[in-house]
């Protein structure tokens, strides 16, 4: 496909104050520290504080990033919010960010496909922008995971953490922003990662809720091996219609879900262990916010840098598994 030549003219992320360490946990549910890094890698995660929304962590991420590309929240066009923890069902989440920053010129809506969704954003703004439909756009991925975690359920409660990535993207030269990328779907695996309740297959009812099906459900080990199976021949896919090879890319950003996906899809696409950027140890699995916060860490690490060539590779609920390649 042709150069999209949009680029991310600021990036800003939040993370809510409260960290909850593995120790803390161990004193919450049957698990440990050693249980909880040797499966997933994770040390620590965020939890957003009592009354703070996904569109608090939303609006103050975008705050951030129109501060970084110098715009006035009147310049955006228009807003994205990528998240499945919505503040209501409606309206969109996108719709009250809008208003908490005062972009009153900014049409606004959500865009609901798990930790894949930023991924999927970024390339419905590329494409916006590089069609001429919008000069100024801001992209968020927002979650408050910890409100549809089920603290009882020690193979999922140590896993999911909160926070907000945004991107404000706007036009950029040729050969800047989106080379290419391809999207696939496995709609036939959906159950295996779910939130049961709360649209109109399933009414939360007091009976819902003592089953916990108002919460995250996850078959662990089918996810794990449907993500380390179909991650390589996405990336591959789009590797290949932008013309490059993997030995030209700069620096790999998954969905931060597992280290040992990240290392196992790493392995099998022979990306060395210095070009792959790995944030999940910080933040646990924070689903649609997880590439923009990944992304922010690693060039303030010095792993990004303008000109660099990204593959972004994400996988989530649908099941959906995508991958872009990125000129930063």
């Amino acid at each position: 496909m042709s150069v999209v030549p949009a680029r991310v003219l600021g990036l800003g992320t939040y993370l809510p104050e409260r960290v909850l360490t593995n120790a803390d946990l161990e004193r919450m549910v049957d698990t440990s520290d050693e249980w909880i890094v040797s499966r997933s890698g994770i040390h620590t995660r965020r939890l957003a504080a009592e009354g703070e929304q996904t569109s608090d962590l939303a609006a103050e991420a975008a705050r951030r990033a129109l501060t970084e590309a110098g715009l006035a929240p009147e310049a955006i066009e228009l807003i994205i919010v990528a998240t499945v923890t919505m503040d209501t069902i409606f309206p969109a989440t996108a719709c009250l960010v809008q208003h908490k920053i005062g972009a009153r010129n900014a049409g606004a809506y959500d865009l609901v496909n798990g930790c894949t969704g930023w991924l999927y954003g970024l390339v419905q703004v590329a494409s916006l922008i590089g069609a001429g439909a919008h000069q100024y756009c801001l992209l968020i991925g927002a979650e408050t995971l910890s409100r549809v975690t089920d603290w009882e359920d020690r193979a999922t409660c140590v896993l999911f953490g909160d926070g907000a990535g945004a991107a404000v993207m706007g036009p950029g030269q040729p050969g800047d922003g989106l080379l290419s990328f391809h999207f696939v779907n496995q709609g036939e695996h959906a159950h295996w990662l779910t939130l049961p309740a709360g649209g109109t297959a399933l009414r939360v009812t007091e009976e819902v809720r003592r089953r916990k099906d108002d919460c995250i459900k996850m078959a662990g080990r089918e996810v794990f091996r449907l993500a380390v199976s179909g991650l390589p021949a996405v990336a591959d896919a789009a590797l290949q219609k932008a013309g490059l090879s993997v030995a030209e890319v700069d620096a790999v950003v998954m969905h931060q879900a597992n280290f040992r996906i990240l290392q196992s899809v790493a392995e099998r696409l022979g990306i060395p262990d210095d070009k792959v950027v790995v944030t999940v140890d910080q933040h646990g699995n924070t689903s649609a916010a997880s590439m923009p916060l990944a992304v922010d860490v690693a060039r303030h690490r010095g792993q990004i840098k303008r000109g660099d060539t990204l593959l972004l590779v994400g996988f989530g609920a649908g099941f959906s598994l995508g991958a872009a390649v990125w000129r930063w």
